[in-house]
């Protein structure tokens, strides 16, 4: 090195003319400036592309999810849709019940349950809010549908369980009231307050009904009860006697076999005796009455339609 320049000798083959390249320190200098900004500049421009690529991938990925909660919203607002069927469905089905046990409609306020009201939540107040207004009001509107179906659901539960109630008990009133044709046959006297005894030849009252069937015929419990007497009776000869509870009791005479025993439990149908003619009978028949917090009824009054001839 002389004059502070450097010489560089270029051999390309040992036929060719040999090369000769003389620099300077300070073109070496400037040349490895020049170099250095080059690669900074390349590794800055690397990396602004680099970090662009990946918000581009990182915009793609969150797009994705936000089609994919589009579509996760959409399918549980059409399942809230399907339920709102269901529940109408019960609603029906809960004022039949109603209905049919004697009890007043639901008044709508209570149907309502509450829903909305003072201090009720608002739209901004579901999380999705702050990321996306139109989907936080969609997540709003089903979440708030939701609510208001299972508050319905719950008022819908407890008034079907209150008719079901009313429903088991207005049946146990039923099988244990007196309505069922105690025997097969017909109805050969009525119920009455003054007719002339057949045997006595006067007129006395005549508290019952008789039916007349062969020797025999099986004689049904009327309802459901308890027997207090079951044997024999002055006049009545063979006789029952059901207490079916709420005032209601009945006796069945005449009867030519007793099948029950005092303080047996009976049940709406079950044979209790058959038909005869102990007592102060002229023929084979069961005299049936009725009585109502000790008071003689009709019994006729209290057979379902059609049960009878």
């Amino acid at each position: 090195m002389q004059d502070d320049r450097w010489t560089v000798l270029l051999v390309r083959g040992h036929r060719d003319p040999v090369r000769q390249l003389s620099v300077t320190h300070t073109m070496l200098r400037r040349a490895g400036w020049v170099a250095g900004v080059g690669m900074l500049i390349a590794v800055v421009c690397a990396g602004i592309f680099g970090l662009g690529g990946f918000g581009h991938l990182q915009a793609l990925g969150l797009a994705k999810q936000n089609t994919a909660l589009v579509d996760e919203l959409a399918r549980l607002q059409a399942e809230v849709g399907a339920l709102e069927g269901t529940i109408g469905s019960l609603q029906d089905r809960e004022a039949e019940l109603r209905a049919m046990a004697g009890l007043d409609p639901l008044d709508a306020d209570v149907l309502a349950a509450g829903i909305g009201g003072p201090g009720s939540r608002t739209p901004e107040s579901n999380p999705l809010a702050e990321v996306d207004a139109d989907l936080g009001g969609q997540a709003f509107a089903i979440d708030y549908d939701i609510d208001a179906l299972q508050r319905r659901a719950r008022v819908l539960l407890e008034s079907m369980s209150e008719a079901g109630d009313s429903l088991a008990s207005q049946r146990e009133l039923l099988m244990s009231r007196p309505t069922l044709f105690p025997t097969a046959g017909s109805l050969s006297s009525g119920y009455s307050k003054a007719r002339m005894h057949p045997i006595l030849n006067e007129i006395l009252p005549h508290p019952g009904v008789d039916i007349a069937a062969p020797a025999g015929t099986p004689i049904l419990a009327a309802g459901k009860g308890r027997v207090t007497r079951a044997g024999w009776v002055t006049g009545y000869g063979q006789t029952v006697e059901i207490d079916h509870g709420n005032g209601f009791t009945t006796l069945y005479a005449h009867a030519s076999k007793l099948l029950v025993r005092s303080g047996q439990e009976v049940e709406r149908g079950d044979v209790i005796a058959q038909v005869g003619r102990t007592g102060t009978a002229t023929s084979t028949h069961l005299h049936y009455e009725v009585r109502q917090n000790g008071r003689q009824q009709n019994p006729l009054n209290f057979f379902l339609p059609g049960t009878f001839n």
